[in-house]
């Protein structure tokens, strides 16, 4: 059997491509391995409509939703490899199975990479934290750090002091006169000395250990982590990347296409942002895709 469309993540950007493409009447399949990168976090804000939600259970409900569409099948799997075929695509599966399919759409998110500092990874999207509009309202203000070391830690640190008391680690960038003078006006404190560990009734923070032996007290503490393709089917299809200050983005145009004909990328893997994001990215590149299989359409009828 060929699809129309073979969606390769079934998180947000995921989901909102293939209901676009579905309610086209096209045949979609999505493969997906059960792992989206907001699983950590227990609520999602910042989603019009449904602030405070469990993002997993947002996922279902949208899930529940597509699959109420006769055109839409879904594979509970992990793709592993894709590759050109003389009609399109061919997608193999961690359990066997083989897609074939017009048109292929990469939803696989990024995986994080977090710094190695003890306490840090088991509070991940409880107390250690990457983006303030998901998260700082809830923080409820205080003293709250950030953990530097990268080209936007000192344009992130000037955004926190609207959420709490910041100090920036940082973790040995050297910060300029200018930015040192935005920081000052802003509150924001700089400590030189590096964070060996973090403190606290974990998923709870209190504190964060210092080389120097000293201890700041912390609500919560926000961290980039450092980001990689989730999938390794962007590599294999030869996919070109794009360099962010966090790690690798999926080259894409304005309607998502990849610099590969026929591949199709959205969300997490193309932009930094959120769940709101990621939804829209998604329709974009349904709605885009479903432009290219009625032009194809047409010139095989003319």
């Amino acid at each position: 059997m060929s699809f129309d469309a073979v969606i390769v993540g079934g998180s947000f950007a995921g989901l909102s491509a293939a209901m676009m493409l579905a309610r086209a009447r096209r045949s979609v399949l999505v493969i997906d391995s059960g792992l989206p990168r907001n699983r950590y976090a227990a609520h999602s804000h910042g989603v019009l409509g449904l602030d405070g939600i469990n993002g997993g259970e947002l996922l279902r409900q949208a899930k529940a939703q597509l699959l109420d569409y006769p055109s839409v099948r879904w594979c509970s799997d992990t793709a592993t490899e894709a590759h050109p075929t003389v009609d399109g695509f061919a997608v193999h599966t961690a359990g066997g199975d083989t897609w074939a399919t017009r048109k292929l759409l990469l939803a696989t998110g990024i995986r994080d990479e977090l710094p190695s500092i003890p306490g840090l990874a088991e509070r991940w999207g409880h107390s250690v934290l990457h983006c303030p509009y998901c998260h700082g309202y809830e923080i409820g203000g205080g003293e709250i750090g950030l953990l530097g070391g990268h080209a936007l830690s000192a344009m992130m640190a000037g955004l926190l002091a609207d959420w709490g008391q910041v100090t920036l680690f940082a973790h040995g960038m050297t910060l300029d006169d200018e930015q040192l003078a935005t920081l000052q006006r802003r509150g924001v404190r700089v400590e030189s000395a590096e964070v060996v560990a973090l403190e606290g009734d974990a998923p709870d923070l209190s504190g964060a250990l210092l080389a120097d032996g000293r201890r700041i007290d912390l609500r919560a503490l926000f961290v980039a982590s450092r980001q990689h393709m989730a999938s390794p089917l962007v590599e294999q299809l030869g996919c070109a990347l794009d360099e962010s200050p966090v790690g690798v983005l999926v080259q894409v145009d304005a309607q998502k296409q990849t610099t590969v004909p026929g591949v199709y990328a959205a969300g997490d893997a193309t932009v930094i942002g959120n769940i709101t994001l990621a939804s829209a990215e998604g329709v974009r590149a349904g709605v885009s895709l479903h432009h290219a299989l009625v032009a194809e359409d047409s010139a095989l009828t003319s």
